[in-house]
């Protein structure tokens, strides 16, 4: 690990009102004192940790900002080392100045995530929780940030640590037995190890399990809205939105490509992707349209199929063939279907819809009404349990990756106590499985996982 300063802005680049440049590092303290005027008169290495000052940066004698400098002392900072913040204002020029300034005076600038590295580094986080940093920075709905919280404070980690501190005991048990092979001693009680790695076994079966919503979670749920031209698909695009975010026209095959915007339905992020009818035609580029269409609802995770339930009223059955349709086709994926444009219709020609077609959500993409009963469809489809219940829940896939690797050594020290595996046999799966806990929590770890990971963070954290 570098024992040098660095440097870097901690907050977005670009104008606002202001900006914070951190610094951290053995002389962070000591360069940034040489350049920061207290008003009044305080040498800023004499000051207690977490403690504020107003004064100026001044550089021989041109003063660049009145600014805010934050003193953080080792081991109590973000890092773990002496840690400076300067609140300066929010002018491009103004944060380039004094960033130089540091930089022409012994730091050098941060490289992406180096802050957060330190901190691993330094004991103050664990492997998870240095990446569920940056899950909380990228996190754009509640229930992204919710996790992203949750595993920041430690709950995935501790939940890991734990089974693992458990495991290791009764490894520690096993090797022991290796050394009096020849007396035939068990040390490590065969009822309680089968106990814990049932319970073990299943943790990690929940925690994978959780993969799927969180994966979700994190990046969103894309949702593809299909059906003939000029049924509502853009309206119902903009009804959902709250906007006028897609071109809406009488005119048959107005959307000739995919338009695609996210929103939060109760904390969840749905991205909604408006594509072009479905339907015979010579246009070149409609056709082309209608081709991503079918590519968007392969990719999509739910689909919408709309129509329009006046134009239709006459051939429901018509309507009913073409959703077992790509009901069939795409089998696997859930399908909301919607009757749109119902304000149009009687309750004579209501109940026929509901009559011939299962399952049908009645909707008037122009006038709002069952937008409401659409969002909640939507959300009951997202499997919410667990997070409403605040259970971990798995976004990162190296941690999935590495849960599944666990889980099947796991698997293969339960047969083999079920089987009767001899104790050297045992202990190379247990130490597989332990390899595998350390490498979520950073326990076990090298270079180019590190180097991974934190260059996906930004500048400055």
């Amino acid at each position: 690990m570098n024992n040098d300063t660095i440097v870097a802005l901690a907050t977005p680049s670009g104008s606002g009102a202001i900006a914070v440049i951190r610094l951290s590092g053995k002389e962070a303290i000591s360069i940034a004192s040489q350049f920061f005027k207290s008003v009044s008169n305080k040498d800023l290495k004499k000051q207690a940790t977490h403690t504020i000052h107003l004064g100026h940066i001044i550089e021989e004698n041109k003063t660049l900002d009145e600014v805010l400098v934050s003193v953080f002392k080792n081991p109590n900072s973000y890092t773990g080392e002496d840690v400076v913040e300067i609140s300066c204002h929010g002018s491009p020029y103004i944060q380039q100045e004094i960033i130089q300034l540091f930089l022409r005076n012994g730091c050098r600038m941060a490289t992406a995530g180096e802050f957060t590295l330190r901190a691993f580094l330094n004991g103050k986080l664990d492997l998870s929780q240095a990446e569920a940093v940056a899950d909380l920075i990228s996190s754009d709905n509640e229930a992204s940030h919710q996790i992203a919280m949750q595993q920041m404070r430690g709950g995935f980690s501790s939940e890991i640590a734990k089974l693992r501190e458990e495991l290791l005991n009764f490894a520690s048990l096993i090797e022991l037995e290796l050394d009096f092979a020849e007396e035939d001693v068990e040390f490590a009680d065969r009822t309680q190890f089968k106990e814990l790695i049932e319970r073990i076994h299943f943790v990690l079966k929940r925690l994978i399990d959780s993969f799927a919503v969180g994966n979700v979670i994190k990046n969103g749920i894309p949702v593809a809205i299909v059906g003939e031209p000029n049924v509502g698909k853009s309206t119902l695009l903009n009804a959902l939105l709250n906007e006028d975010r897609a071109i809406v026209s009488e005119i048959a095959g107005t959307t000739r490509d995919t338009i695609e915007d996210e929103i939060s339905i109760g904390g969840i992020g749905f991205r909604f992707i408006d594509t072009a009818g479905i339907r015979e035609t010579n246009d070149v580029v409609e056709s082309i349209g209608i081709k991503k269409t079918f590519e968007k609802i392969e990719q999509s995770q739910v689909t919408i199929y709309l129509f329009d339930a006046l134009k239709n009223i006459n051939n429901l059955e018509d309507v009913r063939i073409e959703i077992e349709k790509i009901r069939n086709k795409y089998s696997q994926k859930p399908l909301l279907v919607i009757a749109n444009k119902i304000d149009q219709l009687d309750d004579v020609q209501l109940a026929s819809i509901n009559t011939t077609i299962a399952d049908v959500l009645l909707l008037s993409a122009k006038t709002g009404f069952g937008v409401e009963q659409l969002t909640t469809s939507l959300l009951n489809l997202i499997n919410t349990g667990a997070l409403k219940n605040n259970e971990t829940i798995i976004t990162n896939t190296r941690h999935y990756d590495a849960l599944l690797k666990a889980f099947e050594e796991i698997q293969k020290v339960k047969y083999g106590l079920e089987t009767g595996l001899s104790g050297d046999l045992l202990a190379i799966d247990i130490r597989q499985a332990l390899y595998h806990f350390g490498e979520i929590t950073g326990e076990i770890t090298n270079d180019d996982l590190l180097g991974n990971i934190f260059a996906n963070f930004c500048i400055g954290k």
